[in-house]
């Protein structure tokens, strides 16, 4: 007799706990970045920003926002660690579940929920999407899922700083989601 094979749907982390949680279809909690995804790709499969889905958000959620970071990032090689932001993301409406592959600068042609969506300025002081460029050594990316209880109304120029100041207090829960490059 065959064995029954379940749905990979079925299979989701969400699915066996109520914990709120961040993944991607593309690569595991721990495992490699994708190329593509990165700095180092090559034309149309280059610097894309990479999908993610979300499970358990939790109850009273308004908005989601997101923050990615190269955690080990040094301006100099045997510098100090100072984390450098790859995507800023601001007004998730709770009912969007994922961000597709290559969301970034596109959310407008997406229509519906996606236009609500905003992104802000990574430290390449520029909206949207910059994969991490080759350095030496492995580098944790973290990606950072905020449930708020409320909209964020930040401005037309949204950083990172302002994103954080603006939600203390506002954060019903976090996952995270890291990868290695």
């Amino acid at each position: 007799m065959k064995p029954q094979l379940i749905p990979w749907q079925e299979l989701m982390p969400g699915d066996q706990d109520q914990t709120f949680k961040l993944v991607s279809p593309t690569f595991d909690h721990g495992g490699k970045l994708p190329r593509q995804y990165t700095n180092g790709g090559q034309g149309a499969r280059k610097d894309l920003s990479p999908p993610l889905e979300w499970y358990n958000v939790p109850e009273g959620t308004k908005s989601l926002a997101l923050v990615v970071e190269d955690a080990d990032a040094t301006s100099e090689p045997d510098g100090p660690v100072v984390p450098w932001t790859h995507w800023v993301v601001v007004n998730i409406p709770p009912s969007i579940k994922r961000l597709p592959e290559g969301l970034s600068h596109k959310e407008k042609s997406l229509g519906h929920e996606y236009e609500q969506i905003k992104e802000g300025h990574n430290d390449w002081k520029v909206p949207g999407w910059c994969g991490p460029v080759h350095q030496t050594g492995n580098h944790r990316i973290v990606f950072k899922l905020y449930a708020l209880d409320d909209e964020m109304h930040l401005g037309n120029k949204v950083t990172k700083e302002k994103l954080l100041d603006a939600i203390e207090g506002h954060v019903l829960g976090e996952a995270e989601l890291m990868a290695v490059f």
